[in-house]
């Protein structure tokens, strides 16, 4: 029996061990190859010189792809021409006089501390000297000058781990279109299409999408499902699930209207492997190219459930 348990041990370890992906540099060598992989031409041509703000900062867990998935984003629009791209981790990027220069800000896996989750005030705290109660004030304005700027036009592209960015707001939530909750351990993900004939789900091909990552799954604004979906999976097919999941399809991607704005989640990925996919480099470029308005498509918020 003792030597049973220990073999039910080591395969569950071994399994586990299979579904974590080897961390690496994000050197020269990995740009060049992901700029050889990156669409040659966007889908459709800007109507002007787009600016793409990424910040990059987090608070939070340090997902080991955040760098990749920055120089993933500039690398898609060197490459095709679509946009220009700055990248910083200031939090006064936020100020609206900022903000105006931009097409579209991306969010790249800017996580938060817990359980306060406002990533905001966390470098507020850390970057000034201002008081508590000033940092709170301050904290609040720089996220509603984000909320107005995409209400106003603004183009919005939350990649990963940044949808945890100000998890506990509910007005960051619905502009988003959820909120983290919680995630199984990595494992073989597979992504079907919630709507094959979608243009921004060209990319795939008609065939779902299969690699490993974090089977993110969401709530608060998430429930009202007020979005375009794009990527679901089979919450049935997952392993190791911490707790038994209601409702087995749940979206991992999507885009939605927000006022005059518009907003693409991409839940996809926690490893950098997965963009030396030809075919998910090209599904981000469209979702950005969809947040600047250049690549307009049906975003009319639909439950395929």
């Amino acid at each position: 029996m003792k030597k049973r348990i220990l073999l039910l041990i080591f395969v569950a370890i071994n399994f586990i061990a299979n579904a974590q992906l080897k961390e690496f540099e994000c050197n020269d060598s990995w740009i060049q190859k992901i700029k050889g992989l990156a669409p040659e031409q966007p889908e459709v041509k800007p109507q002007k010189t787009r600016k793409i703000l990424v910040f990059d900062r987090f608070t939070g867990f340090n997902h080991w792809v955040t760098p990749h998935t920055s120089q993933v984003i500039k690398a898609l629009g060197d490459k095709s021409g679509a946009y220009q791209t700055e990248t910083t981790k200031d939090i006064f990027c936020f100020e609206t006089k900022n903000l105006k220069k931009y097409d579209v800000v991306v969010l790249n896996n800017a996580c938060s501390v817990g359980p306060r989750r406002d990533l905001i005030l966390d470098a507020l705290e850390k970057d000034t000297k201002l008081s508590e109660e000033e940092c709170k004030k301050k904290a609040a304005e720089l996220e509603e000058n984000l909320i107005d700027y995409v209400k106003k036009g603004g183009g919005l592209v939350v990649v990963h781990g940044a949808i945890v960015m100000q998890n506990n707001s509910m007005p960051f939530s619905e502009m988003v279109g959820g909120s983290f909750d919680y995630h199984p351990p990595q494992q073989t993900v597979r992504l079907e299409l919630a709507e094959p004939e979608h243009p921004l789900l060209k990319a795939f091909e008609g065939e779902a999408f299969v690699h490993v990552d974090e089977p993110y799954l969401f709530n608060k604004a998430y429930e009202k499902k007020n979005f375009r979906p794009l990527l679901y999976m089979d919450t049935d097919k997952l392993e190791k699930k911490p707790k038994p999941i209601e409702e087995n399809i749940r979206y991992v991607a999507w885009i939605k209207p927000f006022g005059k704005g518009r907003v693409f989640y991409t839940s996809p990925s926690h490893n950098a492997q997965s963009f030396e996919n030809p075919r998910l480099l090209k599904f981000v470029l469209d979702g950005i190219q969809y947040a600047t308005g250049d690549y307009k498509v049906d975003d009319k918020p639909v439950s395929r459930q």
